[in-house]
């Protein structure tokens, strides 16, 4: 990665350690409110499921992975910094300028402060001088880094419809200060276009910059930037549509956001994420790819998602293992790649109170037909190891991410759709669960379960990894099936 050319001789800074309380939710027990643990070396189970002790702007110190809503993630130096909505647990706005966090291993993370004292003049004069009153906290930023400078775009909105701007906010380092540098995209009552919020930005391979923004009205577009100064190209541009959902009612299904683009060189495509759905709720994420940036964006199946139907493969969605009530609102990501390995992040909510945040980090794998898949558990930044087939025999906990439509409107609101976890057994003599129609292999690190004699197939990859509901290590599959489901798996280290 290219980095600014004045911040290059400073980028070795000094990490400060943190200690949290920790505790994993049991699935009756009430929220942990656990109190911060100081002066102690950090340890995995230190970082909490829930936070109220230290959710208050006092306690921002400590807040670490905490009040972590829509990160956006760079590789700066040793760092890897994230910016993300300014929110907190339980607690109105008292600061706002978009949060900064930095960690060394993408687990433990330390909190920054605020790229912004209050809310952007450009973007707010916009929203005043078109009607509005703008909302009391910066969304969805995006951290982009050019060969001068750190750009950092961000959201802002009001209560009009439509009427909303992406401004940037631009310095020579990763923490500031910064400036502003004008608004990339508007949008208002008056535009027949889509909600300029939740930006990402892509420099291609032929060095363009590519925009992706927007959610309710009329999904995703995608706008051409000038790489001079990370404003739109052309004056009042506002790009074109590269992807929705289907009607309800005679409108665009309002509940799709946050794009992120990366390119995978290996693969050749680009690859287009979104979130579906209530960000309380059943968010979750979906996929495609396209050979150029401008789209067209086709599903696992094929299909342009720029039509007007819900598309696939979902990668990561609500979901329990035993031992834990679960996670939900797991959705608007980041994703990123360091030295080939991929990494996609999000907030997560603990289903014992849905408006805690907190961040997760996956690693993603990809298919033999290119197509990413996330890890069931958070990233523990463990050595990587080999895994035999004798490893895999006994038994896993599956999840496999499928979609049910909650129907009304209320109810979508909070019915967080959870993808809970069954048992199967991989027996040593090849079959799953004894049956002789259902089958197993293994070529490391593929494995391959076969059910019902090939009416469905799963291609999963076995990685090692740590169990978080039991804080213990443990091995993990994923993958998808014939159909572009994904499968998760956990295995059971109790046999």
């Amino acid at each position: 990665m290219n980095l600014p050319r004045l911040y290059r001789a400073v980028c070795q800074l000094l990490v400060l350690a943190m200690g949290l309380a920790a505790c994993a939710v049991d699935p009756e027990a009430p929220a942990n409110t656990g109190q911060p643990k100081a002066e102690e070396a950090f340890q995995l189970t230190d970082i909490m499921d829930t936070y109220g002790a230290i959710s208050s702007f006092g306690n921002s110190a400590q807040w670490g992975p905490y009040n972590v809503h829509d990160p956006s993630i760079v590789k700066v130096g040793e760092w890897f910094y994230s910016y993300s909505t300014d929110v907190a647990y339980g607690h109105p706005m008292l600061k706002v300028g978009v949060q900064i966090r930095k960690s060394k291993d993408l687990v433990q993370w330390q909190f920054v402060g605020w790229a912004y004292d209050g809310l952007p003049p450009q973007a707010t004069g916009y929203i005043s001088a078109h009607g509005g009153e703008p909302f009391e906290n910066t969304w969805a930023p995006y951290i982009l880094a050019t060969d001068d400078e750190f750009r950092l775009y961000y959201s802002l909105s009001s209560g009009v419809h439509k009427l909303s701007a992406i401004g940037l906010l631009t310095s020579d380092t990763p923490e500031g200060p910064w400036q502003q540098a004008g608004l990339a995209v508007t949008s208002n009552t008056d535009i027949p276009m889509t909600n300029a919020i939740d930006p990402s930005v892509i420099i291609d391979e032929d060095g363009r910059h590519w925009m992706y923004y927007g959610s309710a009205y009329d999904g995703i577009y995608v706008l051409e930037l000038d790489p001079a100064t990370g404003l739109a190209k052309t004056p009042d541009d506002k790009g074109k549509r590269v992807a929705q959902r289907g009607f309800t009612n005679g409108i665009i299904n309002g509940n799709i956001e946050g794009p992120e683009v990366i390119f995978n060189g290996s693969t050749g495509y680009y690859y287009l994420f979104l979130s579906y759905d209530w960000l309380e709720s059943k968010y979750n994420i979906r996929v495609g790819r396209s050979k150029s940036p401008e789209g067209p964006f086709l599903d696992f199946h094929g299909n342009d998602m720029n039509r007007e139907a819900d598309n696939g493969p979902m990668i990561v969605a609500p979901y329990r293992f035993e031992g834990h009530a679960g996670w939900q609102g797991t959705a608007h990501n980041a994703a990123f790649e360091e030295d080939g390995r991929f990494f996609i992040a999000h907030q997560g909510r603990p289903v014992v109170d849905r408006f805690y945040m907190i961040m997760h980090v996956r690693e993603l794998f990809w298919t033999d037909e290119g197509w990413p898949v996330a890890s069931p558990q958070r990233f523990a930044n463990l050595e990587r190891t080999t895994v035999t087939r004798d490893a895999l025999v006994g038994s896993w906990e599956q999840i496999v991410l499928g979609y049910q439509v909650v129907p009304g409107f209320a109810a979508e609101q909070t019915d967080p759709n959870l993808q809970v976890s069954y048992e199967i057994r991989l027996h040593a003599d090849g079959t799953i669960g004894g049956e002789s129609a259902n089958k197993w292999s293994y070529d490391a690190p593929w494995l391959t379960l076969n059910y019902g004699n090939g009416i469905f197939i799963d291609q999963v990859i076995v990685h090692n990894g740590y169990d978080w509901e039991n804080h213990q290590e443990t091995l993990l599959f994923t993958g998808l099936n014939n159909e572009g489901t994904a499968i998760w798996g956990k295995k059971e280290l109790a046999d």
